[in-house]
């Protein structure tokens, strides 16, 4: 274990006032708590990766009642997980845990392994969601550390902001108690959620309102408001997005595994709209051809402004069908909306008939 450095006073009985507080002040009528099930607690633990709570809260149970145990996702198609993900993000949590699954199902006879060593090992999953996994489902005396987990221990012990993460591991291990880990673990997930937060933290409301360093005076650790200045102009990338039908069906490619929405069933995407309609020419001949409304969609990097470009095709054409039909194709309205779609592919199919 690497050594704790030499650190100024930070607030006495850390532990035990964070578990109070956390039994009297933080949350405990979340969809994934009160419960020691391994299966919900690393579902909502991979969900709540760089996702807010209240998105989580809307599609934690609409996932467990499509794949109530862990044996119903490991034996599921990639594509029903995929599509149950959507509006989620990051869609590369949702290939690991699908791959999860079957790890745990095939090589763990279908039981999640009790130690953060051991979880570390499974697909998706990190030093700080194991330990929490392994302190909420089997009591074990592991530490989380994640960026709120940093904040708050950052600011009550007045770090400063070139210390390692090594050096934050050994602190954030020091600190744990002996006996409540699920609560410690929870309080700071809470406090830093809550109260501790990046900018306009509650600190009335935070139990080292009287001892966190970084609170009183002299303290360089917490971040008071500041003016507001002109937010950076955001990069917006336009894609024209070929919505082709024929009949009932509508023509979908998968995506690459890497870059924006990486593996999911999308619409053809083109810089402009003459090309789309030179995709659409090569399907047969075009009746019709609509400009949908455009709408943006924010990613974490850029903004995608999609425009949307409608063309229905004559019934006795002959579409160019991709060499590998896992990759293209012409899919019913009802099976398309069944795979796994970005979500704003999903809400204009959702839509086109209305």
């Amino acid at each position: 274990m690497t050594s704790i450095p030499a650190l100024p006073p930070g607030p006495e009985r850390f532990a035990e006032r964070l578990i109070a507080w956390q039994r009297a002040h933080g949350r405990h009528d979340l969809p994934w708590q009160a419960t020691r099930d391994p299966y919900r607690v690393w579902l909502s633990e991979i969900m709540l990766q760089q996702t807010q709570v209240s998105v989580v809260q809307a599609r934690f149970e609409p996932f467990l009642q499509r794949f109530p145990t862990l044996r119903a996702l490991a034996e599921a198609d990639l594509d029903a997980v995929l599509a149950q993900w959507s509006g989620l993000g990051y869609y590369r949590r949702a290939r690991n845990l699908h791959q999860c699954a079957q790890q745990v199902w095939h090589e763990h006879d279908g039981i999640f392994p009790r130690t953060q060593q051991d979880l570390q090992r499974l697909a998706g999953i990190g030093r700080s969601t194991a330990a929490a996994i392994a302190a909420f489902c089997f009591g074990a005396r592991a530490a989380i550390l994640d960026g709120n987990v940093k904040r708050v221990l950052k600011r009550a012990f007045d770090l400063p902001d070139t210390l390692t993460d090594a050096r934050l591991w050994a602190l954030a291990e020091h600190l744990l108690p002996n006996a409540d880990l699920d609560a410690y673990t929870q309080g700071l997930m809470d406090l830093g959620a809550t109260v501790c937060k990046p900018s306009r933290p509650h600190c009335e409301a935070c139990p080292f309102a009287a001892d966190c360093r970084a609170h009183l005076p002299g303290g360089a650790n917490l971040e008071r408001p500041r003016p507001k200045s002109a937010p950076r102009p955001r990069r917006v990338q336009t894609w024209v997005l070929l919505l082709a039908r024929l009949g009932d069906a509508v023509w979908l490619e998968r995506r690459d595994s890497h870059g924006i929405w990486p593996g999911l069933w999308c619409l053809p995407r083109h810089d402009g709209i003459g090309e789309a309609l030179a995709q659409a020419h090569t399907f047969g001949a075009v009746l019709t051809q609509t400009a949908r409304p455009t709408c943006l969609h924010p990613l974490t990097h850029l903004d995608l402004r999609l425009a949307p470009i409608e063309v229905t095709l004559t019934a006795a054409a002959h579409p160019a069908v991709d060499d590998t039909a896992d990759h293209a194709g012409w899919f019913k309205l009802a099976d398309a909306l069944a795979l796994g779609l970005p979500a704003p592919v999903r809400a204009l199919l959702s839509i086109i008939d209305r």
